[in-house]
């Protein structure tokens, strides 16, 4: 498989194991792209490359990718593994022991081929979609944020919304316990504004470290993925080092005292979010390669969920849920779950074991409202089985239970405003004792290409 160290090099992989598609076709940056990659995600967990747009008038000729990280296929392809290795990848990635630090590198990056300041600097011109059907206007999703704690020096990613207002100027959604907040906090106190850089079209590994919570620097994250340390280089108007394989990096800062309402966007919930008051992003510097690629993440969508709940909440779930009982064999957490649930495979040795683990998977992480615990036999990955599996082996009766007044994430539609409300644990897995049905049909799958002809 091709070595990946930018976002190039994870389309040549993703390309070599058909996970790539192409689109020729002219599309509408206004909703059309986004249900186009919405469709490709959902149906083939496939990333796709925009080449033309209807509104192209007076915008850059770039190209655009949308469905990096979608699904678990695409997640081990991202991070160099196998699908039933994902979670022990990320759990190690994400051991703060294990990170390797960035490193600087003196040489120019491509993303220095074209630089654009002043009154150069016109962000309708970039190929932004609006996504969603309510949307508030054209939004970078796919970014990842680069800033540095004004006090310690160390750095750090995110993901921030951000909605272009003016030709030089994003509302910038940020958090109130988001490391990026306490910086911007720090810098409000002293009467100074925050610099910040964005990267645009990069390697998975720091997309993927981006939506992880971390004490470092999440560039270790993504050098412990590739096992190798990211190259970053100064800015050109901020002083922040940003990783050198990147197609687009747009620089600038988050004046001190001025906010602005920005929304509403599809929110990972999977509803759309309110206006916001929130600080603005002055852009100082749109650097580009040459014939660049424009990276977008379609939110409330798969990969939305996967990068931000999926990946970095699974190890969690799963070390939680085995110090309870250590015949779990597999965890998931479904992205069309809104991040919300929990899949638990557990080769079970007592009836009482399923309730215990969904516990564990509830005190693991607050987000989590549902857990449904199944048996070995059953698809983790594959919701027509965790289907089958509620089905035939539930009964309402006898093999569920509710918490009532727990704690949940506040954006969950069925919470109150501080996020309290009612979680269950539903025990799918076969009960023999109570009726002995035997062995599940199966069929195993067959290569087609051994019996068809094209």
């Amino acid at each position: 498989m091709t070595k990946i160290n930018d976002l190039r090099s994870y389309l040549e992989v993703l390309s070599e194991h058909g996970r790539l598609s192409t689109v020729e076709k002219p599309v509408d940056l206004v909703h059309e792209l986004a249900d186009v990659a919405a469709t490709l995600a959902r149906q083939s967990g496939k990333g796709v490359i925009f080449k033309n747009f209807n509104n192209s008038g007076d915008q850059y000729p770039w190209q655009l990718f949308a469905n990096a990280v979608v699904d678990s296929s695409t997640a081990a392809l991202a991070l160099e593994c196998e699908v039933s290795q994902i979670i022990d990848r990320m759990g190690a990635v994400l051991d703060i022991t294990k990170g390797i630090q960035p490193e600087k590198n003196l040489d120019k990056p491509k993303w220095m081929e074209n630089i654009l300041t002043g009154d150069d600097i016109d962000l309708n011109r970039l190929p932004i979609p609006t996504h969603g059907l309510h949307d508030g206007g054209p939004f970078i999703t796919g970014g990842v944020v680069v800033t540095k704690d004004p006090v310690t020096g160390r750095g750090n990613l995110s993901y921030n919304r951000m909605q272009v207002l003016g030709k030089h100027t994003f509302g910038f959604n940020v958090n109130e316990w988001r490391h990026v907040m306490q910086f911007y906090k720090i810098q409000q106190a002293k009467g100074e504004g925050l610099q910040v850089a964005v990267v645009i079209g990069i390697d998975p590994a720091i997309s993927i470290a981006g939506g992880a919570r971390y004490d470092g620097d999440e560039l270790a994250i993504a050098g412990a993925i590739r096992d190798e340390a990211v190259a970053v280089h100064k800015g050109v108007t901020v002083d922040i080092d940003v990783p050198t394989h990147a197609e687009i990096v747009i620089e600038g800062y988050l004046p001190p005292n001025i906010r602005q309402k920005e929304g509403p966007l599809a929110e990972f919930h999977g509803y759309y979010g309110e206006l916001w008051e929130s600080p603005v992003f002055e852009v100082t510097a749109v650097c580009f390669r040459d014939n660049p690629i424009f990276q977008t993440i379609v939110p409330g969508w798969d990969e939305h969920i996967y990068i931000g709940n999926v990946l970095p909440r699974e190890p969690l779930l799963l070390r939680f849920v085995k110090h309870v009982s250590q015949n779990v064999t597999g965890l998931h957490i479904p992205p069309y779950g809104n991040g919300f649930s929990a899949i638990v495979q557990i080769k079970k040795s007592n009836p009482g074991e399923p309730y215990n683990v969904a516990m564990g998977a509830f005190t693991a992480h607050v987000n989590i409202k549902q857990v449904i615990v199944v048996d070995p036999d059953v698809n983790i990955y594959d919701p027509a089985d965790i289907l089958w599996a509620i089905t035939n082996r539930v009964d309402w009766s006898k093999d569920m239970f509710l918490v009532p007044g727990a704690q949940g994430h506040e954006m969950d539609p069925t919470a109150d405003m501080r996020g309290v409300h009612t979680k269950i644990g539903i025990d799918a897995t076969y009960k023999p004792e109570r009726r002995n049905y035997g062995e599940r049909i199966r069929y195993p799958m067959v290569n087609l290409k051994n019996y068809l002809s094209e």
